[in-house]
């Protein structure tokens, strides 16, 4: 890669454009190209669709609606529909998150300043502290929450009713969250990754705010290579937006999309650079595994937790990788993308395969 091109990559320390993540100077990008309604947001017809009742069914109630839950993978629109949420109730929007209230008395703060109505989103919240998360219970299903004034023995509980408000609840994995927790919400939705037809309908709304003129053919070539996930394909669009102005003739075409992503290493099954390292070192180091998750951490230069949560989901998801009892092994695919020969006997996984 010449010095030019680096120029234009990110920050050898900076996430890679294919991580689901958000990183806050990201945010402002993002949202100048989020939906404001429900009928804007494109995907996830079913979670829409069942929003648009419960929604509809509260305003004819003249009452606000259940508490909601929605889960999935980061960069689907969890955010983007609290936000909708809000906007098509019309009601105000206070949003945190669980790793912001690590007391009690954080969540008490909050929850005695809301007005009658009000959204409170809750973003990670599996990883609210458990005091909190009791205080909640209470909260969500009575609408009150117990203050303690004074401490040791002469420490006093008192009521504090609060008004009707409802919770939007995100978490990326619901595994994680108690029983009694999610029982409480009225509306549990689960966000699912998009198709390529719905991505590059996302791609084309971005651009039009963006206020750029994207080539339909180099739509269609950043959707194919954005994981199913709108945050990675609008991220994407902002790249190939630079590369065209940078180093092109300012045309959003194909030729643009294709230089732009080559540059940030995104291949044209949307593997990056992390990705491409993963299978290298199973096929190559390890002649297709089976190799345990923290030998194959080392060997790419990564923690553990890095190719666990961000290289894995999509490998497996495409077929790339087999997670077996015996560790992570390469599936045919893999070999076939590198442009490598599996060894006779497809190196241990054959006998594997046919154990499951």
């Amino acid at each position: 890669m010449s010095h030019e091109d680096h120029a234009l990559g990110d920050d050898p320390s900076a996430p890679s454009v294919t991580d689901p993540g958000s990183a806050p100077p990201e945010r402002t990008a993002e949202a100048a190209l989020r939906p404001r309604r429900l009928d804007e947001f494109v995907g996830q017809q079913v979670v829409r669709e069942q929003l648009s009742l419960v929604l509809d069914g509260a305003a004819g109630r003249g009452r606000s609606p259940e508490h909601m839950l929605l889960s999935g993978p980061p960069g689907l629109g969890k955010t983007t529909l609290a936000m909708i949420i809000a906007a098509e109730l019309g009601a105000p929007l206070r949003i945190t998150s669980g790793p912001a209230i690590q007391h009690a008395g954080d969540l008490a703060a909050i929850l005695s300043s809301l007005d009658e109505g009000e959204v409170l989103f809750l973003d990670e919240i599996h990883r609210l502290a458990r005091p909190a998360e009791e205080m909640l219970y209470i909260a969500m299903e009575d609408f009150r929450v117990d203050v303690v004034v004074g401490k040791g023995v002469g420490a006093t509980s008192i009521p504090l009713d609060l008004p009707p408000f409802t919770v939007v609840g995100a978490t990326t994995r619901a595994g994680l969250l108690p029983a009694p927790l999610r029982d409480r919400f009225g509306f549990i939705g689960h966000l699912d990754f998009y198709a390529p037809e719905e991505l590059r309908e996302v791609v084309r709304r971005s651009a039009v705010r963006l206020e750029e003129d994207l080539e339909e053919e180099a739509g269609v070539e950043i959707a194919s290579r954005a994981r199913g996930t709108p945050r990675i394909a609008n991220r994407l669009l902002r790249r190939v937006r630079d590369w065209a102005q940078v180093k092109g003739d300012g045309r959003l075409d194909l030729a643009a999309a294709k230089e732009a992503l080559r540059v940030y290493e995104v291949d044209d099954r949307g593997l990056d650079r992390l990705d491409r390292a993963v299978l290298g070192a199973l096929c190559r180091r390890f002649a297709g595994g089976p190799v345990g998750l923290s030998t194959l951490a080392v060997a790419v230069g990564e923690e553990t937790e890095t190719v666990e949560t961000m290289v894995e989901p999509y490998l497996v998801r495409e077929g790339f990788l087999l997670r077996t009892p015996r560790g992570r092994a390469a599936a045919p695919a893999a070999w076939t993308h590198l442009g490598l020969e599996a060894p006779e006997g497809g190196g241990g996984i054959a006998p594997m395969l046919g154990r499951f």
